[in-house]
Order: C-alpha cells, then sequence, then structure tokens
C-alpha cells in the first residue's frame, strides 16, 4: 500500500507542471485522494465487505466528484488529473502509470454481468471527456483523443479519435513504450483527424473525376459545362 501511494504521489509531481510543492500534492489534489480511498474501499471490497467499500467510495465521491467503484482495479502511478466527472465502473481494471482527465468514464453498455467495463494498458492516456465503453482493452501506450466514444479493442500503441472512436497510427511510430511517468505522451492537441482526412480523400477524389469527364468532354477543368 505504502509503495503505491509513493507512485501515485511521483506521478502527480512528474506529470503535471502545475505542482509547487509535494505537500501541495498531498493536500490538494483530489485525484491523488480519489485514488487514496479507492485502495482501501478496494480492500474491504476483495473481503466481502461491500457495504464498507461502497460507503468509503460514497464519501470519497463526495470529497472529491470522483465515481470509483470499490471493484475496480487500479495499478500504480495512475494520475487522475483535475478528476471532475470521472466514472470508472466494478470491472474496470487500469494498468501502471495511466493517466485519466476530468469528465472521462470507464463504462459498461448495458446490464450485463461479469466483466463489462474496459482495461486500460500500462502507460494509456485518456484524454478530457473520453468515453470507454464496453469489457474491451486499450492496449499500451495508446492515447484516446478528448471528447472521443471508443466501443472496441484499441491495439498498443494507437490513437483513438472521434465519435464513435477511430484508430490512428501516429506517423507509423511507436509511442515509447517506457515505464518512466517522464516519458508518456501528455499531449492532446496534436492529434490526426480522421473526418478530416476523409474529406480531404473524397475532395481530391471527385477534383479526379471531374478532371477525368472534362478530358472526355475536350474541355479544360476551368471552363464551365
Amino acid at each position: 500500500m505504502f509503495r503505491r501511494l509513493v507512485a501515485d504521489i511521483r506521478a502527480v509531481k512528474e506529470r503535471d507542471p502545475a505542482v509547487k510543492s509535494m505537500l501541495e500534492v498531498l493536500f490538494c489534489y483530489p485525484g491523488l485522494h480519489a485514488i487514496m480511498f479507492h485502495r482501501v474501499a478496494h480492500w474491504f471490497y476483495n473481503r466481502r465487505l461491500y457495504f464498507i467499500a461502497r460507503f468509503i467510495s460514497t464519501i470519497s465521491r463526495f470529497l472529491t466528484a470522483i465515481d470509483i467503484h470499490p471493484g475496480a482495479k487500479i495499478g500504480e502511478g495512475v494520475f487522475i488529473d483535475h478528476g471532475i466527472g470521472v466514472v470508472i465502473g466494478e470491472t474496470a481494471e487500469i494498468g501502471n502509470n495511466v493517466t485519466i482527465y476530468q469528465g472521462v468514464t470507464l463504462g459498461g453498455t448495458g446490464k450485463d454481468t461479469g466483466k463489462r467495463h474496459p482495461t486500460i494498458g500500462n502507460n494509456v492516456v485518456i484524454s478530457s471527456g473520453a468515453k470507454v465503453l464496453g469489457p474491451f482493452k486499450v492496449g499500451e501506450n495508446s492515447k484516446i483523443g478528448a471528447g472521443s466514444v471508443v466501443l472496441k479493442e484499441v491495439p498498443p500503441n494507437c490513437t483513438v479519435v472521434g465519435v464513435p472512436g477511430r484508430i490512428v497510427v501516429k506517423e507509423n511510430q511507436r509511442v515509447s513504450s517506457s515505464n518512466n511517468c517522464a516519458d508518456i505522451d501528455l499531449d492532446q492537441v496534436k492529434l490526426p483527424d480522421p473526418v478530416a482526412q476523409e474529406l480531404e480523400t473524397l475532395r481530391k477524389r471527385i477534383t479526379d473525376l471531374e478532371n477525368y469527364v472534362y478530358s472526355l468532354m475536350g474541355r479544360n477543368n476551368d471552363e464551365a459545362l
């Protein structure tokens, strides 16, 4: 428990440039507080003391505005930044060195029993407002863009953007697989836009078709039909 607490505190310090002191991290970061509460609640949950576990998680939600079910499994070095509106379901599993921003939901898609929430691999970044819904895995070193809705499995080293989420490999380059928190790519702005890419492809195809029609008619493409 103490080792995980140290890893969680280190994650905040290394990934948030606003940190001024360790005292600030300990007393002023609701994301850290929510994880600390969750560690205790999860301990009771594993011992089938479900009411106590849920009661602790309810107190945590009231104090932090972060809703983590006590059954969720959370690894080391997880950083919930700001955290308002974050929801993590009962069967969700989160690996090490994961970064989660405000408004994120790791949820299910219905009333299924058993495994119904996502599994998040190591070093994943889930940007503001993203929704990951269903019992699939998001591979290591991947990034979920802000506002995305992810409904199917994401391979490792990918970026997902859009609604529904679409997988885009960044420049055919693998994201760093290092376990060092400092190497995690936290950029939420410079992400590919698959919709814009599709529109550009359609525009080019229309232009090519117009040029082909003009050539058949013996006209230049700047002439009116």
